[in-house]
Formats: structure tokens, C-alpha cells, sequence
């Protein structure tokens, strides 16, 4: 990723004479804080057209002058001092608005995830999704299918990259309880060890803040330049505390929560506190506050997939941030655009996973299997080289393996399942003709 060019100050264009000669006519031009409904960042402007008798620097001047009335001051303050800064823009509080419809509260799209069963087996699906891609953004070089296969069956991490998704999915279950309760410098240590153990070159580094007298940390660009050099480990002690009073509520005026959410993740990876898994760890807290906060439906939703397919643009996002005077208002467009599209492919999902149900529903009419034994069967008809242990499908609905395998052994005896030895343990699959067997009655009650 090339780095953007630093957007000209408010400061330095106040010193240029010719600039500020022509001050009256800028603002008579009526330039706004957006352009084309967008809030661009000069390394966009520089390559548009102007407009009308406006230079580019002139209409730069304009757009900042617009935005600085509407830009609100965070308690995160850059290695130089200056403060971050957010703005409202109409984008912005379109985006707010729409997520607040569909992600709190008791909506429609919640009683296809309230269906008997379905609800446990959404939840460990996203959180062994999240897991993944969260882990894959870091460097883990797992395939999908065997990390879902690490996860599902239970078995050991192989490698490092294993070992990293391993530890996503473990901090992805804990959460939940993480998020009822104020977030200390103590929760972020738990949260860094749990993400980490097992996978940095100093074990020690695990769940603690780099040291002076340590190498510090930097980002790099694809070119290995330096994109971001984060503050000294000197000051991180006194910025973590500062981090957890912001996520805690502490200061003036209301901040809407989704808005702490985002700059939370932010702040995180501004500190770059640790010595590896800052990304991890920042997406983690920001899933900690949208549960705190009441956003339920982040408990079935990836946003690191989506980070995963554009990744460029998730740098950008930050480095727009850091070039602009810190306006955070970027990084903050980029992932409420991001959650929007996660949510709306949830909802996607399930829409096709209630079709489905209900085409598996009319083949399994007046059948007494479990809800469990009905979502095996709707995903081996999807699947029909999918391979069902004991294990997995005890972890994949959180039962006992009695249970799990009462549940196979009976699909085995009906003859809906196949069963073949494998060492120690038994591997079911689907019968070859699955779903003629349904459509003839194999799974009525006997």
C-alpha cells in the first residue's frame, strides 16, 4: 500500500500569505466538509478537479475550514500532543442510525436466530469465522477448512498459525462475560494473553505492555517504509489507563456508543502497546464494547472476513487518520461502512438459511428427530462431502458426546447417515442419495 501524502494543516496554510489573500473568496464559494457526499481525504482531492476558480490548496483551505466547527475532540492524544478529533458528517449519522435499527433491540431478523437450536450453532459458527479471518489478518497462513476442522473436532494446533485462530476462538467465547463488567487495564492484559499464548518469539511478552528498554514496535508499509510509529513504551502504562476510563463512559457529553466502539479499536491500534497481536486485540475490545453496549447481534457477526477482502483499505483508513490532522472521522467512516455490509450479509445468510430449513422442514415432515439431527441433515444436504464426528457435533451445539452420539447413531440406523471407522473413532457422512431417501420417508418416526 502506498502511503498517502499528508493533507496541508489549518496551521501551515494560515501562513500562507497568497492563501489567506484570497480567504474571502473561499468561503463565499460555499465549499463544504463533504464532496459528493464524501469525506475525502487531500491525498483524494489533490488528483480532482476543483472547483470553479478555486485552486486545489484553496479548496482544501475551504473543506477544512467547514469541518473544524464540527470536529469533537477525544481524550487520545497523538505522540506530538495534539488531540484526536471525530466529526458527525450526514454519513456518519446515517450509518449510526441504520446499525442501531438492525443490530439492538428485539427486531424481525432475531427470531430466525431464536429457532430451537439454531441459535447456539449461528453463535459458534461466527465465532469460529471471526476466529479465522481475525487470525488471517495477523499473518496465520490456515486454510479455512482445516482451521474449521481444528476448531469443530477439538484437536490440537499444529503450528503457529493454528495456534493463533485457537486462541481468537478462546477470546471470541469469553467476551460476553469480559463485557459485564467495567473494562480495566487488567481485562486488556487478560484479553492479550489469551490471544497471544503459545505464539510470540518472547513468551513473556504475553499479556503485559512492551518496556523501555525494548525494541518498539512499528507498522510497516507493503514497500517496508514505516506507516506508523507509535508513542514510547514509556507512556503506555498512563495511555492504557486513559483507554479504559474513555471505554468506561469517563468525561464530558454524550458519545454514541457505536462511535466508542470504533474508537476504541483505534486507540488500540494507534498505542500499539504490545509486542505482537495489537490487531487482534483491538478488534476484540471492540466486540467487548458493542456487547457491553447492548448490540447483541455482534455475537453472530464477522467483521474481519470483510477486513480480510480489502485490507488495504482497512490501512488506509488508519493512515488517512493519522495524515489528517488526526481526524479519526476516516477510520471511522471505513467501519461503520464495514459493519453495515457485515450485518447485511447476516442477514443474507440467514435469510437463505431459513429457506433451506424450511425445504428440509417439508422432507422431514412428521419425523421425531431433534433439532439438532434436523441441522446436521440441513447442512449435509448442502454439504455432501461433509464428514460429522461425535466431537464435533457435540462442540458445534455445545452437548454432551452422549448426546452427540445418540444423535449419530440414530441417523446411522435410519439410514441418513454412513458410518465408517477411523482409528479409534467413528466419521459419519452423508448417504448418497440423501435427499431421495428423505423425499421417500427414511426419516419418519418409526
Amino acid at each position: 500500500m502506498k502511503l498517502p501524502e499528508r493533507a496541508p494543516t489549518f496551521s501551515d496554510m494560515l501562513k500562507d500569505t497568497e492563501l489567506i489573500k484570497d480567504l474571502p473568496r473561499i468561503v463565499a464559494s460555499g465549499v463544504g466538509p463533504l464532496v459528493d457526499g464524501r469525506y475525502m481525504h487531500w491525498d483524494s482531492i489533490r488528483r480532482r478537479t476543483p472547483p470553479a476558480g478555486l485552486s486545489r490548496e484553496q479548496w482544501w483551505l475551504g473543506i477544512t475550514l467547514a469541518r473544524r466547527p464540527t470536529l469533537r475532540e477525544i481524550p487520545l492524544n497523538a505522540s506530538d500532543g495534539r488531540p484526536f478529533r471525530y466529526a458527525l458528517p450526514d454519513p456518519v449519522l446515517e450509518l449510526l442510525h441504520w446499525i442501531d435499527q438492525h443490530a439492538a433491540g428485539e427486531l424481525v431478523v432475531s427470531e430466525a436466530i431464536k429457532e430451537p437450536g439454531d441459535r447456539q450453532r449461528y453463535l459458534v459458527n461466527s465465532l469460529i469465522e471471526e476466529a479465522i479471518t481475525s487470525s488471517q489478518l495477523e499473518g496465520a497462513s490456515a486454510t479455512r477448512r482445516v482451521a474449521k476442522d481444528m476448531l469443530r473436532t477439538g484437536r490440537p494446533p499444529r503450528d503457529r498459525s493454528e495456534r493463533m485462530i485457537l486462541n481468537n476462538y478462546q477470546a471470541m467465547t469469553v467476551l460476553r462475560d469480559l463485557a459485564a463488567d467495567p473494562l480495566t487495564p487488567g481485562t486488556v492484559f487478560d484479553l492479550h494473553r489469551i490471544l497471544t499464548a503459545g505464539t510470540l518469539d518472547n513468551p513473556a511478552a504475553a499479556g503485559r505492555l512492551q518496556r523501555f528498554d525494548e525494541q518498539r514496535v512499528h507498522v510497516e508499509a507493503s514497500d517496508a517504509t514505516i506507516a506508523h510509529t507509535p508513542p514510547p513504551a514509556v507512556e503506555l502504562p498512563e495511555r492504557l489507563e486513559a483507554m479504559c476510563r474513555f471505554a468506561n463512559g469517563e468525561g464530558r457529553g454524550f458519545m454514541h456508543p457505536v462511535v466508542r466502539a470504533i474508537l476504541l479499536h483505534l486507540w488500540l491500534g494507534y498505542d500499539h502497546p504490545f509486542e505482537d497481536g495489537n490487531g487482534r486485540t483491538a478488534r476484540a475490545l471492540f466486540y467487548r464494547e458493542m456487547l457491553a453496549k447492548g448490540y447483541w447481534l455482534f455475537e453472530y457477526v464477522s467483521i474481519s472476513r470483510l477486513l480480510l477482502k480489502a485490507p488495504v483499505e482497512y490501512g488506509r483508513s488508519f493512515l488517512y487518520t493519522e495524515t489528517d490532522a488526526f481526524d479519526a472521522t476516516y477510520f471511522l467512516l471505513h467501519q461503520l461502512k464495514i459493519l453495515r455490509r457485515a450485518i447485511e450479509e447476516l442477514q443474507d445468510y440467514l435469510v437463505r438459511k431459513m429457506a433451506e430449513h424450511r425445504e428440509t422442514l417439508k422432507l422431514l415432515r412428521r419425523t421425531d428427530l431433534n433439532h439438532r439431527q434436523i441441522a446436521l441433515l440441513s447442512n449435509a444436504l448442502a454439504h455432501d462431502r461433509a464428514v460429522y464426528t461425535i466431537r464435533s457435533h457435540a462442540q458445534s451445539h455445545r452437548v454432551t458426546r452422549q448426546s452427540a452420539r445418540t444423535d449419530l447413531m440414530d441417523l446411522a440406523a435410519r439410514g441418513l447417515l454412513e458410518r465408517q471407522v477411523v482409528g479409534r473413532r467413528f466419521d459419519f457422512f452423508p448417504a448418497d442419495d440423501l435427499r431421495a431417501r428423505l423425499a421417500a420417508g427414511s426419516g419418519r418416526s418409526r
